[in-house]
């Protein structure tokens, strides 16, 4: 675990062992999941941490041999190097010759966690593809969480930290099964992921959810009840552990280009869904994001927000681009957090 400097390329002398139990290497059974040693990185100074604001910490790892099935975040919208096939351990390496292919997923690596002081509060976005940032600025931190840690950290300083836990292709109510033997592209449903994505991790105290999209699209086909009954369940695991609930309303998928969405049913069931959450007494507070993206004069989004960051093309009119995300972020009041402690 290093500093990364650019491409592959780590700043010298940051490389520091990583270790499990004390040893340099470990076996992860399918569907399970292990916590390395504390590390301490001493490239950080608590008392400047402005200087590291906005670099990436690079994590590297050999795989010795076949690894079978193993978890990964397709959409990363962040680049990852490979060394070359059958090259050896390179892990400890510094300079990016040896990392000389490029992927844009991330594979086996789910958090990182870090000692901060005990009045930080981790938030975590919670949700889809829209969270996840399709459709935004590779390698740009576009996505609309990026754009909300930026704002509270101008606003509170070190006060708030924001996590991202956006699955591309998540739903609330589906998968109805989902395990090592039979995954789903889009991740196990919000119930059975919020204890690992959420309750698991260290600090947590708030949590904006965006989700429900996919629930109604042509490959989830679930009922704005059933999206509703599994929300609330959610809800009450959330506050169990005192966790403060912002709902976020759905954005419009109306007229979209993907074969799964875009039509009339699942706008209608989006909205029903959107009235739950702005009229529930169980959420702490609601980020209204529908009237941001929706065009009112044909009910899908608006024509600024449609053109494509990744790649310049035409867009979904699911997916916001860069202005989109920007907008959602900066429609969040920041007064909310207020409440959470």
């Amino acid at each position: 675990m290093g500093l990364q400097l650019g491409s592959a390329e780590i700043v010298k002398g940051t490389n520091q062992a990583l270790k499990f139990n004390g040893k340099n290497k470990i076996t992860v059974e399918a569907g399970q999941s292990a916590w390395s040693d504390p590390v301490a990185l001493p490239f950080v100074n608590p008392s400047k941490p402005t200087l590291l604001a906005g670099r990436k910490l690079a994590v590297s790892f050999h795989v010795p041999s076949a690894s079978g099935a193993m978890n990964w975040h397709a959409k990363a919208l962040q680049t990852s190097y490979l060394s070359a096939p059958n090259a050896g351990a390179s892990s400890a390496d510094e300079h990016e010759t040896s990392f000389p292919y490029a992927t844009s997923s991330w594979f086996f690596l789910d958090a990182v966690d870090m000692m901060v002081p005990s009045t930080t509060r981790a938030n975590v976005c919670f949700g889809d593809s829209i969270t996840d940032g399709t459709a935004s600025v590779m390698n740009a931190d576009d996505r609309w969480p990026d754009f909300l840690s930026r704002r509270l950290h101008a606003k509170f300083g070190e006060q708030f930290v924001v996590l991202n836990a956006g699955i591309g292709g998540n739903q609330v109510a589906g998968p109805e099964e989902y395990s090592a033997t039979k995954p789903f592209l889009g991740g196990p449903s919000s119930g059975m992921r919020l204890k690992r994505d959420v309750l698991d991790l260290s600090g947590v105290k708030g949590l904006i959810w965006l989700e429900g999209i996919n629930d109604f699209s042509k490959n989830g086909n679930a009922s704005a009840e059933k999206v509703i009954e599994e929300y609330t369940h959610g809800i009450h695991a959330l506050k169990k552990a005192s966790i403060k609930v912002f709902g976020a309303t759905v954005t419009t998928a109306l007229g979209s280009t993907s074969a799964a969405h875009g039509f009339v049913e699942q706008d209608e069931k989006r909205k029903k869904l959107n009235e739950f959450i702005r009229t529930t007494p169980l959420l702490d507070g609601v980020v209204d994001f529908d009237p941001v993206t929706l065009e009112p004069s044909t009910g899908g989004m608006k024509q600024q927000f449609i053109p494509e960051s990744t790649s310049g093309g035409n867009g979904d009119k699911l997916h916001p681009n860069r202005t989109g995300y920007h907008a959602l972020a900066n429609s969040i009041d920041l007064g909310i957090f207020q409440k959470v402690k």
